[in-house]
């Protein structure tokens, strides 16, 4: 059962986007779940519903406004009732309906990680479960019930108002949300972090200046409280006044600033101060260590990139390197940094081989099929050879081929240029320079002999890599393909001047034998490519005219 299939509903509240799914919502393995077992009842709501996703979105909000009414309700009671009651009820009123629609939302079995959409056993479910009796507790207007029942208003409001902080429990939708937000790949994770840390900072500021506002206005002695000293008629302020000094105070204490200029007075507001204290330790470490963790692991790839820096500098002054030899280490390194992000190796290799596979046909099939020794072979060879081939930078003037090495490797050239050169008398000589399209180091691989000169990169240049083992293995079931690879290869080196062919050994043998035997040449190919398979390129006595691979069969 693929993923697809596992989420495919026919209503419109079908998935659309695979960064929104829940790894909860994944079959257990040796599960067979046919076909249509996702298509709900009737009247049953799928948990990753679009909309339904929308739904709890919009309570968030509402959770919010839940989060910052409820302490300032306590602190401030007339609030409660007046000018946001009304505001109160609608926000119940909405959760209400929430509960209500829990009733028909599937819920997810652990045992066999199927969705349930039998609504018996998801009431049941939600019955027994704590989140019930708490959901209802947190949404009944207690208050507004009582006056119906009693027919008046209670005299000890501050009851009602320790009753209302029973809302906070819908804080959990908020965690549940950023608990979201963090695994899915459309939203910056650290926006969320931060965003998270910001909220735990103002819901703990806002929360700890209304308490201590409540114990000030409650207190026996009005004139022994924190803002009692400083405010003698506080109770008679504006409620805007009372909360100005209450966050004050909050913010003060929370980033230990301390002025001194509101502080306990009592017995009960210094025990208070206590545990707020103890509080802000803990905040303070938690706040602190996430943002230690998001800074460092930003600058974490800065760090490698500096201390590769630095060792390759202290392995080339104890090993007394030469200053061009170093310079070409420092510029390798700090383009192997560079080049990371594009290439992505460690994510590539945790990929299944389809995937790689796929990735390597949209990289470097079309730069392949019109590269001049390809041309004419089969989709099918191309599409396979791809499936190897590696994205390889070089700055400038770094060799990636040198001269007289075994052929392991054979490139094209994407981007940049080279220069291809030979040592001839102790001296390097330039032969000539190569633009994108062309290919590198073919004549060593298809000759199975040492490389016949060095290629340096002129600028920086982007090459794909193709491994000289893999390229032969490949090549055994496809014969008319080998044909084609032979007679491209063969033009090239006609089309080579005089001078470049009198550096290559055996190529002008080689030429003078293909003009001999041109008549024949195709049916000996085949010849040709079985014994290239067949004979190590790497062991002596081997790297002739005769055995290599374009050779005379």
């Amino acid at each position: 059962m693929t993923l697809p299939s596992l989420v495919r509903r026919r209503s419109s509240g079908e998935i659309r986007n695979l960064a929104s799914i829940s790894s909860s919502l994944l079959p257990a393995f040796g599960t067979n779940p046919d076909e249509g077992y996702f298509d709900l009842k009737k009247y049953v709501i799928a948990p990753y519903d679009r909309r339904y996703r929308l739904w709890q979105t919009f309570l968030v909000v509402l959770v919010v406004y839940s989060a910052w009414a409820s302490p300032f309700e306590l602190a401030f009671r007339e609030m409660s009732i007046g000018s946001m009651l009304i505001a109160d009820l609608v926000v119940d009123a909405f959760f209400a309906f929430d509960i209500i629609l829990t009733f028909f939302v599937a819920y997810l079995d652990k045992s066999t990680y199927f969705l349930v959409d039998d609504h018996k056993k998801i009431a049941i479910r939600y019955v027994k479960h704590l989140f019930f009796p708490m959901d209802l507790a947190s949404t009944l207007p207690f208050q507004q019930i009582y006056q119906l029942i009693a027919g008046k208003s209670h005299d000890r409001g501050e009851v009602f108002g320790f009753l209302n902080m029973l809302r906070l429990w819908r804080l959990r939708r908020v965690s549940e949300l950023f608990s979201r937000l963090e695994k899915d790949i459309r939203v910056s994770y650290s926006v969320t972090r931060v965003c998270k840390l910001l909220c735990v900072t103002l819901f703990a500021v806002h929360f700890t200046g209304c308490v201590y506002f409540w114990l000030a206005f409650h207190h026996k002695s009005p004139g022994n409280t924190w803002i009692g000293k400083q405010v003698e008629d506080f109770k008679h302020r504006s409620v805007g006044s009372g909360y100005t000094y209450s966050m004050y105070w909050s913010i003060v204490t929370l980033t230990t600033v301390g002025y001194g200029d509101l502080h306990a007075e009592n017995t009960t507001e210094k025990v208070f101060n206590i545990f707020y204290m103890l509080f802000n330790i803990g905040l303070t470490a938690y706040i602190i260590g996430n943002m230690t963790n998001l800074v460092v692991h930003s600058s974490v790839r800065t760090f490698a990139m500096r201390d590769a820096f630095n060792k390759i500098l202290q392995y080339a002054s104890k090993n007394g390197l030469p200053e061009g030899l170093k310079d070409q280490m420092l510029a390798h390194t700090q383009l192997k940094f560079k080049t990371a992000e594009l290439q992505q190796e460690e994510v590539l290799q945790d990929l299944p081989k389809a995937i790689r596979a796929g990735i390597a046909q949209h990289l470097f099939h079309n730069v392949v099929e019109k590269t001049n020794l390809f041309k004419g072979v089969s989709d099918d060879f191309i599409s396979q050879m791809v499936s190897d081939m590696k994205a390889e930078y070089y700055p400038s003037k770094v060799d990636i081929i040198l001269q007289n090495e075994m052929p392991a490797y054979f490139y094209i050239l994407v981007s940049g240029s080279v220069d291809v050169l030979i040592l001839k008398n102790g001296s390097e000589q330039f032969l000539f320079k190569l633009d994108p399209g062309s290919m590198v180091g073919e004549i060593g691989v298809m000759f199975n002999i040492p490389q016949p000169y060095t290629v340096r990169s002129r600028r920086l240049s982007q090459l794909i890599r193709i491994d000289h083992h893999h390229f032969k293995q490949l090549v055994k079931p496809f014969n008319e393909d080998g044909k084609a690879i032979i007679t491209n290869f063969t033009q090239f080196m006609k089309g080579l001047k005089g001078g470049v062919l009198e550096e290559i050994p055996y190529v002008t043998e080689f030429l003078s034998d293909l003009e001999d035997e041109h008549p024949t040449q195709n049916e000996g190919t085949n010849d040709d490519i079985s014994k290239y398979h067949e004979e190590n390129p790497y062991e002596e006595g081997k790297l002739n005219p005769v055995d290599c691979t374009v050779s005379k069969g």
